[in-house]
């Protein structure tokens, strides 16, 4: 077996771990640093929507057309007066966008193009975008993205319970603030891409999610019936039993995202390509945080308000109390769905497990049913 899947299976049994839950509020810190510094950028520089949602024209230069890409940028500023994106496409030609114009603009702008260049105006491919569709396009975005958040919110309710679906409803809305405000601070257009992209990260962001919440549903079936572990202590047996899972998913995920970003969109110069890469290599990244320090740890925190909760943190707490008076060893009782092996000293990872059977306890008797 290789390291990492000794790794796996050790934090699944509950052998090593890290305390996540414990540790909830330095990542609660992070997150919140992150957000802010993201809505920072998206207020003061603002997102460089593209040409598709405010307007505009498309001006394809020949193949054979001699002009540099800065060159093209200078003059289509000049004879426009608006900013101009140019790329370099793959066969030569010039792909010059300029938004904010019109028909008559996109004309005079097309002739003025062709002087500069010394070519003929008829040489130039122009194709003009009406501001009306691209408000279109955005406002059929924003309507996917709020039937997909309350449908998301409704599932989780029924599927687990509404805490679960408050927190995963938090973890998306992170993410999604995380993307948008790196796009405002890289300065990347905006596109249609962009925009799929981001509905693209909700869904792998929720699997991630759902998976942490159903190993922990599944673990704190009748939890009160016991007194060893405390909900939390389960939510971070959850969150380290499906670490290696999370990790092994995002790192594939995140490999051809990130040949598509820095090899397409930056060493190969495929600058189209870097409106839906960057959202899903920047959503892919935050999805996977939000669902292992985010998610479940505002899960225990809100389930550790219940009244039954509470009160089964202080038997819990109570009975490690005297355990640790009477030198560590404690009195055995609970129940077997959670183990009945002595608790001499606190697990690397708290939560429920069963030891093989062919442990022995403390008395000297292999772990099994109590006669």
């Amino acid at each position: 077996m290789s390291k990492l899947g000794d790794l796996g299976a050790r934090l699944h049994r509950g052998e090593v771990g890290y305390d996540f839950v414990k540790n909830r509020k330095i990542w609660y810190g992070l997150s919140i640093l992150i957000t802010i510094t993201a809505i920072v950028g998206l207020a003061v520089r603002g997102l460089n929507m593209g040409i598709e949602f405010q307007g505009g024209a498309v001006f394809t230069t020949p193949k054979n057309s001699s002009v540099s890409v800065s060159q093209a940028e200078r003059y289509a500023e000049e004879s426009s007066g608006h900013d101009a994106i140019v790329q370099k496409l793959g066969d030569g030609s010039l792909r010059i966008q300029v938004a904010g114009i019109d028909t008559d603009a996109a004309n005079k702008i097309k002739n003025t193009l062709a002087d500069d260049i010394k070519i003929d105006a008829e040489q130039i491919n122009a194709e003009l975008v009406g501001p009306s569709w691209g408000e279109q396009i955005a406002n059929k975005a924003w309507q996917g993205l709020g039937i997909f958040m309350i449908l998301v919110v409704i599932y989780l309710a029924i599927a687990f319970e509404w805490r679960m679906a408050l927190a995963a409803f938090v973890a998306l809305i992170h993410d999604i603030t995380i993307t948008v405000g790196i796009y405002a601070l890289v300065g990347f257009e905006v596109t249609p891409g962009t925009v799929i992209g981001l509905l693209t990260i909700l869904g792998y962001s929720l699997y991630d999610t759902v998976v942490v919440f159903d190993s922990l549903k599944e673990q704190t079936k009748d939890l009160t019936k016991q007194t060893r572990w405390t909900y939390s202590d389960v939510a971070n047996r959850s969150i380290n039993s499906t670490l290696v899972r999370s990790i092994n998913t995002t790192v594939v995920a995140l490999l051809p995202v990130a040949g598509l970003l820095f090899i397409g969109g930056g060493v190969l110069g495929a600058g189209m390509l870097n409106d839906i890469s960057l959202s899903l290599f920047v959503g892919l990244a935050a999805g996977a945080y939000s669902s292992i320090f985010i998610a479940t740890p505002l899960v225990a925190d809100l389930k550790e308000r219940e009244p039954a909760m509470k009160a089964l943190k202080k038997r819990v707490l109570a009975k490690r109390a005297q355990a640790a008076a009477k030198g560590g060893t404690e009195a055995q009782g609970d129940d077997e769905a959670y183990g009945d092996e002595p608790e001499d000293a606190a697990p690397a990872v708290v939560g429920p497990r069963n030891q093989p059977a062919s442990r022995t306890r403390g008395r000297g008797r292999p772990s099994g049913k109590r006669r």
